[in-house]
Formats: structure tokens, C-alpha cells, sequence
């Protein structure tokens, strides 16, 4: 079982979501550790599942896919065969970076990287429609991000 998050912890955390390849040394000194309990705390935090992974970051537009789009799913139906069915069908298309099962008005929130209009045209057609289940979609191309996080850290707790 793991243990609350003390400010060390959170510290930690907080750095490595914007450096995630910063040294063990200059982490470290970040959050006021030597190297070897900071390292420690590190693995801890990996084996109990606050860290999951450790990743880059890419520039969509180099890679031929600046827009974003995000399309709002209704299926038709919601047992538990079609929702299984549509989210096996998300994770095998490329170009959906993220799928969030929602409540509200539709079911699915799904965001998309496309190479302009007629990139997301193809999509639809090609993709997305092609999908089983699916009763209706609403489509917006976001225009610009003004904060991309990839998660949120809480402050530390009083006395923590």
C-alpha cells in the first residue's frame, strides 16, 4: 500500500511533468534531497504507480498533422459489446490521440490529429464512419492550445 505524497514527493513530481529527463543530481537539488534518497523516492514513486511512463513531447505540425479536431460521439447503443467494440476501434486508428467516455449529451469525447479539412475528410470517411455503432458526431477544429498539461498535481497537503 502506498503512502500519502509528502512535499518532497509532490516536488518531484512537479519536476520531472516538465523535465522528465532532468539528471538525478539536478532533480535532487531541486527538492532539497541528496542524490541517492531523491533516486530512491523516484523509484518509489514509479513502483506504486504515480509515475507511469515517461515520454516525449512532439510538434504536430512537423509531423503533418497540425489540426486538432474534437468530435463528439453518440452510439447508437450502450451495452457492453458496442462499447467495447468502439473503444477497441479508437485504439487501433492512428490519428485519435485521446477518447474519453463522458456523460452528458454524447458518449464519447475524442481528439483528433488530422492534415487539415481535407485530412479530417478522410478520416470521417475512411475512419470514423466506418466505425459500427456510431449514431452521431459533432466535429470542432480547435484553434489554438493555451495549456496542455499532462496531469494534474495537487499542492501538498497542510504539513505535508
Amino acid at each position: 500500500m502506498s503512502r500519502p505524497l509528502d512535499r518532497i514527493d509532490l516536488a518531484i513530481l512537479r519536476t520531472l511533468q516538465t523535465d522528465g529527463r532532468i539528471p538525478n543530481a539536478e532533480l535532487a537539488e531541486r527538492v532539497g534531497l541528496s542524490a541517492s534518497p531523491c533516486w530512491q523516492r523516484v523509484r518509489r514513486l514509479e513502483q506504486e504507480g504515480y509515475i507511469t511512463g515517461y515520454g516525449a513531447r512532439f510538434d504536430q505540425a512537423r509531423l503533418g498533422a497540425s489540426e486538432i479536431v474534437i468530435i463528439e460521439v453518440t452510439l447508437d447503443r450502450h451495452d457492453d459489446d458496442i462499447l467495447e467494440s468502439f473503444g477497441n476501434a479508437m485504439a487501433r486508428i492512428p490519428e485519435v490521440l485521446e477518447v474519453y467516455l463522458t456523460t452528458g449529451e454524447y458518449d464519447y469525447l475524442v481528439k483528433v490529429a488530422v492534415n487539415g479539412t481535407a485530412g479530417y475528410e478522410e478520416f470521417l470517411r475512411k475512419k470514423l464512419y466506418k466505425v459500427p455503432g456510431i449514431r452521431h458526431s459533432r466535429s470542432s477544429f480547435t484553434l489554438r492550445c493555451l495549456k496542455q498539461v499532462p496531469a494534474y498535481i495537487p499542492p501538498a497537503a497542510p504539513g505535508g
